[in-house]
């Protein structure tokens, strides 16, 4: 048999007839399209809806200039960057490539065979490159920016076609505190498969690096909870540590009231930080990161609504540092120090908040309003909805981001596997051992657990 020259035509993967043949129907503007998987049909959507991406495009466009980054990001391109240099003798024996790209999808650096190299560089699959999906579609670059975990894209699922030939895996590095991605590992080959091991050569990387973010990140919740204590000497004023985007590491008995979270009971790691009962607050956190990034000195205030009183509630912001890295903020309530924040960052339902959610009914993508969904169970990096119209899985993976997403809309973290709408708590039920159960709104009289810590924000949030 005549052997087959690793950049002659070969198959992209199983069904690549179907996909070839969903995505010219779906690119003509067809909306279901079966035999795609669903993650892959939710980017399409993206890319034709959304960002409106030319699938006829066929080369990805030059990278323009990005804003100012942290210093944690240089780390984790660095050392994401040594990773693929290790990665790049096994790629190059599979004829592949390995690169690198930061969270706009920006190739910095790219590894491996130099005859894929050299096809790379005709589609600008190289340094200086933008490859976000919002550039270019769907792709294992831009694809795993917009999505948690390993992403793997061949052939025909990729939205231009001039990519058709190529097979990618990707995976993000995000920010343990934010949810945010910041940077890209991924591995491509021209017209063959990826072996079996990709995803875990892939996965093992990011695990390595996210755990120093993840050390980081308790290190600025320890500064928070010791910044907290040296005001509270200092101040008579409810108070409260809170991370970058709003959750709590630390509150004092008044500011924990005003909050729904325990007292004095600190949440050093970033991944059993509280959630407050202030969706205001969320918008608050971002505005004073943003703005004391790029100012260190900057104080600022402004008014919140509470469960307390009709009246807003007065706060004041003021930035903690560790090594020059913004940790977090200490919330005063009572006080107006500082400038005063824009209206709109305070307000309830800013505009970045969904307003609905997109789920996944076989091939097709159903959008829910808020108010049809009882609760979200998360089962590892999948999430079910349970619904007016049944369960159905969420489109977004990880229950964290999906927590984050509805904070102001009257959801709660009740269970490290759950999040309910209030609005569809129809009982209250108390085990034999005082452990809490939510009986939620509908047909099925499902049960919801409370867990311990919860508990009391639970009862709170509810008024009970």
């Amino acid at each position: 048999m005549k052997d087959v020259h690793p950049h002659e035509p070969a198959p992209a993967g199983p069904g690549r007839g179907t996909v070839l043949a969903a995505w010219e129907r779906f690119v003509q503007g067809e909306d279901h399209v079966r035999g795609v998987r669903p993650e892959v049909a939710i980017s399409w959507h993206r890319c034709r809806e959304q960002y409106r991406v030319d699938p006829h495009l066929t080369a990805a466009p030059a990278a323009v200039a990005r804003s100012d980054h942290t210093v944690e990001h240089d780390v984790v391109f660095t050392e994401l960057g040594g990773m693929a240099a290790s990665l790049a003798p096994e790629v190059n024996n599979l004829s592949g490539i390995v690169t690198v790209t930061d969270a706009t999808g920006r190739v910095l650096a790219a590894w491996g065979d130099h005859t894929t190299l050299a096809k790379a560089y005709e589609s600008n699959l190289a340094p200086w490159s933008c490859w976000s999906e919002c550039a270019v579609g769907t792709n294992g670059m831009g694809t795993a920016l917009e999505v948690r975990g390993p992403v793997l894209i061949r052939g025909a699922e990729h939205w231009c076609q001039a990519f058709h030939s190529w097979v990618c895996a990707g995976i993000a590095v995000r920010d343990v505190v934010t949810g945010e991605p910041i940077a890209v590992l991924n591995i491509s080959n021209w017209r063959t498969h990826l072996p079996e091991a990709t995803g875990g050569w892939l996965s093992q990387a990011v695990t390595k690096t996210q755990s120093m973010l993840k050390k980081r990140a308790r290190d600025t919740g320890t500064e928070l909870a010791a910044a907290f204590s040296k005001a509270r000497e200092a101040s008579g004023v409810a108070l409260a540590a809170v991370d970058t985007v709003g959750k709590v590491v630390i509150a004092d008995d008044q500011a924990s009231v005003h909050m729904s979270v325990p007292a004095h009971t600190p949440a050093v790691d970033p991944a059993v930080r509280w959630n407050s009962a202030l969706p205001d607050l969320i918008g608050v956190a971002r505005y004073a990161s943003k703005h004391a990034a790029l100012n260190p000195e900057w104080i600022g205030s402004t008014q919140i609504f509470t469960h307390l009183t009709d009246e807003p509630t007065p706060i004041s912001v003021r930035p903690v540092f560790l090594a020059g890295h913004l940790a977090g903020h200490l919330i005063s309530f009572g006080t107006s120090d500082g400038a005063q924040l824009p209206p709109a960052e305070g307000q309830k339902g800013s505009p970045g908040q969904p307003r609905r959610l997109i789920a996944l009914r076989d091939n097709r993508m159903v959008l829910l309003r808020l108010r049809e969904v009882h609760f979200a169970e998360s089962d590892g990096n999948d999430v079910w909805l349970s619904t007016d119209q049944g369960r159905l899985r969420a489109a977004s993976q990880g229950l964290d981001k999906l927590d984050g997403e509805l904070a102001d809309a009257g959801f709660l973290r009740v269970h490290r596997r759950y999040v309910v709408n209030l609005r569809r708590v129809r009982e209250i039920e108390r085990a034999c051992k005082g452990e809490l159960y939510l009986v939620m709104d509908g047909t099925t009289d499902d049960m919801v657990p409370v867990s311990r810590r919860n508990a009391p924000v639970v009862r709170r949030a509810l008024g009970i």
